[in-house]
């Protein structure tokens, strides 16, 4: 299995249990490890044989903009299951980063990781 990835994807939402941060939207940062096999799109060197980063990230930057949940957990579980219900992802590894979320920490979040890696 071959793998495409998208680092430090930032995207301002609401997110957290508090009520000042139902006020506002903070930035998180997300990184995707999403499982392909990319020999057809590196054999034909056409963009609709392989999965498109840009299309991925478009539709997880217009989700968690319009989402406002209270945990990162949460989060991060509906934004790797919308990759792989939209998505050719068998596979996905998904770190979430909620920066700022504890003093003196430079980050804080969940790793996650669904579906079967072959």
């Amino acid at each position: 299995m071959d793998i495409i990835f998208i680092r430090d994807l930032r995207i301002d939402t609401v997110i957290g249990i508090y009520d000042w941060e139902r006020a506002i939207k903070q930035t998180i940062h997300l990184d995707l490890e999403m499982g392909t096999d990319i020999a057809r799109a590196a054999a034909s060197d056409q963009i609709e044989d392989t999965l498109d980063y840009k299309s991925v990230a478009k539709r997880i930057i217009a989700f968690v903009e319009g989402s406002s949940f209270q945990l990162v957990e949460t989060l991060a579980e509906r934004v790797a299951a919308l990759v792989r219900d939209e998505f050719p992802v068998p596979w996905i590894r998904l770190t979430l980063n909620k920066g700022g979320a504890v003093r003196g920490a430079q980050g804080v979040g969940v790793i996650i990781e669904r579906g079967a890696r072959n």
